[in-house]
């Protein structure tokens, strides 16, 4: 019972996590910052498809996958530092994987609109590595 509380949450953890990618991604690709929406989007998906693993995991074994409201995701920042300021506070694991390679980027680039271009184009080429094999 106590493993099956366990999972639950972090049914709930993967599918807000989800849903702040997703609404970043919708943000960014308003915003005609395609490569951070491709970039975003595939990280919702990733979340979910953990979400959906967990849920099939606890079915799977005689317990009961509970589906919970999720606490809505910002959905507009003042830029895409601030965007990917609250993703890094939002999950930590992936601030530790990627500060190095956005953060520092978005502030040599500055208020530099070709910067930032260079900078969208390139965004959709990083990929995660999971916490465990990091």
């Amino acid at each position: 019972e106590k493993v099956e509380q366990a999972l639950n949450k972090q049914v709930r953890i993967e599918a807000e996590s989800s849903q702040v990618y997703l609404a970043m991604a919708s943000w960014a690709e308003v915003k005609g910052l395609e490569g951070v929406a491709a970039f975003m989007y595939m990280h919702s998906d990733e979340e979910r498809m953990h979400m959906l693993k967990l849920v099939k995991y606890i079915n799977e074994r005689g317990g009961h996958a509970t589906i919970s409201d999720l606490v809505a995701p910002k959905t507009a920042y003042g830029s895409p530092k601030e965007m990917f300021e609250l993703l890094f506070k939002h999950l930590p694991s992936f601030k530790e994987n990627f500060q190095w390679c956005i953060l520092d980027k978005i502030n040599l680039i500055g208020d530099d609109k070709g910067g930032l271009y260079l900078f969208d184009r390139d965004v959709k080429t990083l990929t995660v590595t999971p916490a465990a094999t990091a």
